[in-house]
Parts: C-alpha cells; sequence; structure tokens
C-alpha cells in the first residue's frame, strides 16, 4: 500500500520563500468522506488526482496518479466548494525537502511547512522558520480549508 508519512508546522518567518518564484497550485475535491478524500490538482502545466484515506496519526494511504491537464480543468468543475489556492515553495533543510505553501483567497495570511518522512519515528531537524506543529488539527488539513478556510476563523 502507498502512504504518506508527514508533519505539519505552521510558518513563523517568510524570509524562507524570499527570493522563491514557486509554483501556483489550485486543487479541489471530490470527495471529502471521513474515510477517504479524492483530490483533483494542477500545479503548473501539469495535473494529478490523488485519492488518500483516514490519517491514522501522521499517516495515512496515498494514491496519486497523473491525469491531463484539460482532465484536470474539466474535474475542478465538478469539485465541492471551495478550491484551494496556493504557492508552493520547496526548501532543502538538513536532509529534507520542506514545502512551503502561502494560501491565496479565503485561506490567505495562513502559511504552513509540511515534511515528507520515511517513518513515524523519524524526527528531522527543525528549520527556524517553523512555529507550531499542527500535524494533528483537522482544520490545517488543505479539505478541510477548503470548506471552512482560514480566512473565516474566528480569532
Amino acid at each position: 500500500m502507498a502512504s504518506e508519512i508527514e508533519r505539519k508546522f505552521l510558518v513563523s518567518d517568510l524570509s524562507c520563500v524570499a527570493g522563491s518564484e514557486g509554483l501556483r497550485i489550485v486543487q479541489g475535491y471530490l470527495s471529502k468522506d471521513p474515510e477517504r478524500t479524492v483530490r483533483v490538482r494542477l500545479a503548473g502545466e501539469q495535473a494529478w488526482i490523488t485519492i488518500k484515506g483516514r490519517s491514522k496519526g501522521i499517516s495515512r494511504a496515498e494514491y496519486e496518479y497523473p491525469i491531463p491537464l484539460e482532465d484536470a480543468k474539466d474535474l475542478l468543475g465538478l469539485c465541492l466548494p471551495s478550491v484551494i489556492d496556493k504557492t508552493r515553495h520547496c526548501i532543502d533543510f538538513s536532509g529534507h525537502v520542506w514545502e512551503v505553501d502561502v494560501f491565496h483567497g479565503a485561506n490567505e495570511g495562513l502559511v504552513v511547512a509540511e515534511v515528507e518522512l520515511a517513518s513515524e519515528n523519524e524526527r528531522p531537524e527543525l528549520p527556524p522558520w517553523v512555529d507550531l506543529e499542527v500535524s494533528s488539527d483537522p482544520r490545517y488539513f488543505n479539505s478541510r480549508l477548503a470548506s471552512a478556510p482560514y480566512g473565516a476563523w474566528k480569532a
């Protein structure tokens, strides 16, 4: 079974993406069932469909397949409201690639860093620009941000 093991952190210092163009990503959800999500993602001139299982700790089943760009554009029209819009910056730090997502639109102001791990026991060195870990907080799952955007949260 394919799996994804990742930790997620809020970013406290945007200097980590200074000078980086990043890659604009638009993604929507065909299903947000608690047992599985089905996502369509466009990133530049590439597109994927991804099926993810329920999270168990920081792990979950994940299956991702490239699809034609035009199909992805059509599928975005079938997605549940609303789509996620973000710019992803990949940063090498201490032997890991950190994906820093700067959100736009209804999630403006949210910046999250994710790092994929080989095992749940792996403890990567944390960069100085990450802050609070939110790996287990479902409010920060992209599928949740699509329907309950960061900009609408109460302080």
